[in-house]
């Protein structure tokens, strides 16, 4: 069984903004593969149904941003599965440019609050990310203010395009495993 965990806020105000790319992620994950997302569990929204035969809980964390780690570890727990081998996480990075993939086995937070918050909570950084490219921020914005910002006309249809590719990603991940992911997926545009 796989967690995959879309990092975001919730809100209709947060919708469609940078941060939230993780579950805009999940959505076309979930809508590709007819899981709906809809029960209230383990601090999140969570889905469940079965990718190339292959169990799977789709999850959207409520508790905000900084703390998804608390629905992480709940779920985690719960169902009793291995974060080094079986979780993956999708979040925004601002080192990337819009659009761009890359897919890392383990690694430090690089900033990210959310990323930093499941740290805390696993005791350690070893489960596979997928980092979704957002676009550095322009000099003279705030970070926070940026990444809650809304994607441009154009960017939007990049990100859309991303999302699908994320998604298949994901299923590349889970049938041949991180690494043959990483190979396809890292660096392409």
């Amino acid at each position: 069984m796989y967690l995959i965990v879309g990092l975001g806020n919730p809100g209709k105000e947060y919708e469609s903004t940078r941060h939230n790319i993780g579950f805009d992620v999940i959505e076309t994950l979930a809508a590709q593969e007819k899981i709906d997302i809809l029960e209230k569990k383990h601090k999140g929204l969570v889905g469940k149904g079965y990718i190339d035969g292959e169990k799977v809980i789709l999850a959207k964390p409520l508790t905000y941003m900084n703390l998804s780690g608390e629905c992480v570890k709940e779920i985690l727990d719960y169902y009793k599965i291995d974060a080094k081998t079986n979780l993956i996480v999708i979040s925004d990075d601002i080192s990337l440019a819009p659009g761009h993939i890359r897919i890392r086995k383990k690694g430090s937070a690089g900033g990210h609050n959310g990323l930093k918050n499941i740290i805390a909570h696993l005791g350690h950084d070893e489960f596979i990310r997928i980092k979704m490219g957002v676009g550095e921020k322009p000099a003279g914005y705030d970070l926070a203010d940026y990444v809650l910002g809304h994607f441009t006309g154009m960017e939007r249809k990049v990100m859309d395009e991303a999302a699908a590719e994320a998604a298949d990603a994901i299923r590349v991940i889970m049938k041949e495993g991180a690494e043959s992911a990483m190979n396809r997926f890292n660096g392409k545009k």
